[in-house]
């Protein structure tokens, strides 16, 4: 299986699906210590050598520093962690805690340096996120870190921090058929600056699948955080109706070329302007065949133009990358772990 590589900064190439690290972090079930380490392995033969973490999904960044130490050979891995302050920290936060939090990835990775570390800011009403910026800017400076992104942040504030010469790289954020908002102003400041997009979500955690293709709509309680968070995306969309015939169409297209809806999915959003590459949430390595057609499916004008007259009908989600996720109070916001670095959590 070949996976396609891009440059996301001079020198630094990673695989265009990279392997996501969120569904490790529990939440998901039960993450089995050396499954996990075995699937790893076995993404990385694929091509896919690319992972994404963060220093608040408990105990993943560890779990592949484990699989970097163990790893004898084969393919260089890249590993993309992230910096995320606790909301209630946000006023207080000072250059000592960015260092330590630095620290502290780069001791649970085993590495001397990260490969890309991308920030995350909960509330821009705590104007610090240039300082605090800043000050990753000045360990990458030190030779901690390689390469700076950002993660959910909007448009006014990634052009701040460009004005301020923080030389961010790429900007994660969510991005699917049923979730357009980057397309609204974020692609055309990233082609302006060069920073480019790493994107979740792009099977709505799962939802973008024949598994749901003619199904009712799921009940509550709902079985993970993933789910409940992409089901109010769905609802921002339309509601199940209209996300049903969304389904249907990228299910016509997948029966065209032979593969999923999923996979259709999945390369609508690495064709989109500004984007590098797709996070996938894939645990288990019996996803590797799907995500190799992926890599080789090619859309036709024909295919693109059927996506977008079924998503015509939608009515959102509007606005700034993240903006829904940000109310105060807001449906959206109430699924959000603010504190996660508090407390006996942080090993």
């Amino acid at each position: 299986m070949s996976i396609s590589r891009i440059a996301i900064a001079p020198g630094y190439t990673v695989s265009r699906i990279l392997k996501g690290g969120w569904q490790l972090a529990g939440g998901h079930g039960s993450i089995d210590r050396a499954s996990a380490l075995d699937d790893m392995a076995r993404f990385v033969d694929a091509g896919i050598t690319s992972f994404d973490c963060a220093d608040i999904y408990t105990g993943v960044e560890a779990l592949i520093g484990e699989f970097i130490r163990e790893r004898r050979s084969g393919a260089a891995v890249q590993v993309h962690t992230k910096y995320v302050p606790d909301l209630d920290t946000l006023a207080t936060v000072t250059r000592a805690d960015v260092v330590a939090a630095v620290d502290r990835s780069l001791s649970r990775l085993g590495v001397g340096q990260l490969d890309l570390v991308q920030f995350h800011w909960w509330n821009y009403a705590v104007p610090r996120y240039v300082e605090v910026a800043g000050w990753l800017d000045d360990c990458r400076r030190a030779g901690k870190i390689a390469q700076l992104g950002v993660t959910n942040f909007d448009t006014v504030r990634l052009q701040e921090l460009l004005d301020a010469g923080i030389p961010v790289v790429t900007n994660q954020v969510q991005y699917s058929v049923i979730d357009r908002r980057p397309a609204a102003s974020m692609t055309a400041l990233c082609a302006k600056a060069g920073v480019q997009l790493l994107c979740y979500g792009a099977v709505a955690g799962g939802f973008l699948s024949d598994r749901y293709l003619g199904a009712a709509a799921p009940a509550a309680p709902l079985d993970t955080r993933s789910l409940v968070k992409y089901r109010l995306i769905i609802d921002e969309f339309g509601g199940w109706d209209a996300f049903q015939r969304l389904l249907q169409t990228l299910h016509a297209v997948a029966d065209r070329h032979a593969v999923t809806a999923g996979t259709v999915a999945l390369r609508w959003v690495m064709d989109q302007p500004g984007v590098a590459g797709v996070i996938v949430g894939a645990r288990h390595a019996r996803h590797l065949a799907d995500l190799g057609r992926v890599d080789a499916l090619r859309l036709t004008d024909g295919d693109r133009t059927q996506i977008a007259g079924a998503q015509g009908e939608a009515r959102g989600p509007a606005g700034e990358v993240y903006a829904l996720e940000r109310l105060p109070g807001g449906a959206h916001g109430s699924i959000m772990r603010y504190t996660l670095n508090a407390g006996p959590r942080i090993r």
